[in-house]
C-alpha cells in the first residue's frame, strides 16, 4: 500500500526547472580567450559590442570606470569573478610589476542589444570567487588549460569560459537580491511559481498565450499571477511575451527568416500583426531594422 503525499509542501517540493537552456539556446553566448598571465600598470578594455568576463586568480588591484552606472572606483582584494554583460570601458590599475593574474576573456551575446540576458543584468557583476558555489572545478579545468599550450587549447578554454559563465548565471538565479539584480527576466526566474510560466512561454512563444493560461502554469489566480509578475518582472505579462517575440523575430531575421514565416512561428495571426507588434517595441519596421542592422 502505497503511503499518501505529506499536505507539507516542504515535504513534497516543487520539482526542479532548468531555467536557462531555453533562453541560452535561442540567445547564445559565445567565449572567446584572449588573454591569461600578469596585467601589470594600467590596462583598459574598450570594444564596442562585447562583453567582458576577466577572473582575477590572484593579487589586488584598482579598476576604474567612466560609464554611467558603474562605479567610479573599485578595489579588489581578493580572487574574484568580474562579469560586464554589455559594453563598458574599464580600466584595470595594478603595479608596475609583479601585478595580479588573470584570465580573461570576450564575449558576443546573440542579438547583441537586445540579448535577453545582457537586457536583464547590471552593468557589472564582480563576486568574489569563493561564493559562488560549483565554480571550483570548472576554474580549475580553465586554468589548466591556460597554463600551457596543447592541442585544441584556444577552443576549450573558450568552451569552459562559457561553463563559467553558466555557472555564474545559476547563481544569479539564487541569489538576486545579493547580486543587485533589477526587476526583469533574472528576477522573473528566481521566482518559482513565474518561473514556471516564463519556461512555458520561452518554449513555445508560438502557442496561444493569454493571462489564465500564463497563470495556469504559474499554479496561480490570474489577479495574483498579473500583480506578481509585474512587481517582480517589471512588465505586464502581455508586454514580456512581445518582448521575447520580437527579441526572437530579431534573430531570425538576422539569419535571414522572411516575415511571413516568423508570424505563423511566432504566434501572429498574418505577417502585418508582426510587423505592427515589432514597430512598437523597435520604433522601425522589420525591414528598416534588418537595413539598419547591415548598414552597422
Amino acid at each position: 500500500m502505497s503511503a499518501k503525499p505529506s499536505a507539507d509542501p516542504a515535504a513534497n517540493p516543487a520539482p526542479a526547472q532548468d531555467r536557462l537552456s531555453a533562453v541560452l539556446e535561442r540567445f547564445r553566448v559565445r567565449a572567446h580567450l584572449f588573454y591569461t598571465g600578469a596585467l601589470c600598470g594600467l590596462t583598459t578594455f574598450d570594444e564596442k559590442g562585447r562583453g567582458f568576463l576577466h577572473v582575477m586568480r590572484e593579487g589586488e588591484m584598482e579598476i576604474t570606470h567612466t560609464t554611467r552606472g558603474l562605479p567610479r572606483r573599485l578595489h579588489v582584494k581578493e580572487p574574484t569573478l568580474l562579469f560586464y554583460p554589455r559594453y563598458a570601458v574599464h580600466r584595470f590599475h595594478n603595479p608596475p610589476a609583479d601585478g595580479s593574474q588573470f584570465t580573461c576573456a570576450t564575449l558576443e551575446f546573440a542579438g547583441g542589444a537586445m540579448n535577453p540576458i545582457a537586457r536583464a543584468l547590471p552593468p557589472l557583476i564582480a563576486l568574489p570567487l569563493a561564493r559562488v558555489e560549483g565554480l571550483s572545478p570548472a576554474l580549475a579545468l580553465l586554468f589548466a588549460e591556460t597554463e600551457q599550450v596543447r592541442c585544441g587549447q584556444r577552443l576549450l578554454a573558450d568552451r569552459l569560459f562559457e561553463v563559467v559563465l553558466i555557472q555564474l548565471l545559476r547563481w544569479l538565479l539564487d541569489h538576486p537580491e545579493e547580486a543587485g539584480i533589477q526587476p526583469g527576466l533574472i528576477t522573473g526566474l528566481s521566482d518559482a511559481r513565474l518561473a514556471r510560466a516564463l519556461i512555458a512561454m520561452h518554449e513555445a512563444p508560438g502557442d496561444a498565450w493569454n493571462l489564465e493560461r500564463m497563470a495556469a502554469c504559474a499554479g496561480m489566480s490570474r489577479s495574483a499571477f498579473a500583480a506578481t509578475f509585474r512587481e517582480v518582472v517589471g512588465q505586464t505579462p502581455a508586454d514580456y511575451l512581445t518582448d521575447w517575440r520580437v527579441s526572437l523575430a530579431q534573430a531570425r531575421l538576422r539569419d535571414g527568416t522572411p516575415v511571413k514565416l516568423l508570424a505563423d512561428e511566432l504566434g501572429y495571426a498574418n505577417p502585418s500583426a508582426l510587423s505592427r507588434a515589432f514597430q512598437a517595441k523597435v520604433g522601425q519596421s522589420p525591414r528598416e531594422w534588418l537595413r539598419a542592422e547591415a548598414e552597422r
